[in-house]
């Protein structure tokens, strides 16, 4: 028992940390709970029980020995990615509009999109890819043979805290949301762009040197 209450403390503490780090899915949680409510980021949020698995799985299995080169050619695909849909972001935040509540189909499809969006950017993006293959793919193994319900705790804890962390924030943002002006709207919206364009910044910087090396 004290095994599983250690592996899930352990996954509540890293899933934390992981949820509030400044990245391209937190950035997408923010714009699209102000582009399209709270139901938006939310679903955003919870991307990672979306994509993760295969990132688990592969992690595990094929990344172990594949050369550093591929996984730096994936960060920089994903940082090219992340330019993209950074600039599109500035450009929409010079003349965006206060999003009216409700649905509607331009709504409903402005929800795909970003859910897209943000399941595309949690697949390319290396960071996952990397905390899995150096760090937790090696604790679930040694959690598993250990005691397979200390396992299931660690990945509880984790994604338990990683979505519910970025959830709360898109709470907090979808409340501010109508109380804002346009132009506080427009600041709040630029914002997340300028997130998104320093995270594509940062992962070119990092992967882009090692693929160029």
């Amino acid at each position: 028992m004290g095994g599983a209450v250690e592996e899930l403390a352990l996954g509540v503490a890293l899933g934390f940390s992981a949820g509030i780090s400044p990245g391209p899915l937190l950035a997408l949680v923010l714009s699209g709970t102000l582009r399209g409510g709270l139901g938006v980021g939310l679903r955003v949020a919870a991307v990672p029980l979306l994509t993760d698995l295969p990132v688990i799985v592969l992690s595990v299995t094929v990344l172990a020995v594949l050369p550093e080169r591929a996984i730096a050619a994936g960060g920089v695909l994903g940082g090219l990615f992340l330019v993209w849909l950074a600039l599109t972001t500035l450009r929409e935040a010079r003349t965006a509009e206060v999003p009216e509540a409700g649905g509607g189909a331009e709504a409903r499809l402005r929800a795909r999109r970003t859910l897209w969006q943000g399941a595309l950017v949690n697949l390319l993006s290396p960071h996952p890819w990397m905390f899995w293959l150096t760090t937790g793919a090696p604790l679930l193994v040694a959690a598993w043979r250990d005691s397979p319900p200390g396992a299931g705790g660690f990945l509880l804890g984790f994604y338990g805290l990683l979505v519910g962390s970025k959830a709360a924030l898109a709470v907090v943002v979808s409340r501010a949301r109508h109380r804002i002006s346009t132009r506080g709207y427009r600041m709040l919206l630029g914002g997340a762009g300028v997130l998104l364009l320093a995270a594509s910044a940062l992962l070119l910087a990092e992967f882009g040197s090692a693929l160029m090396a």
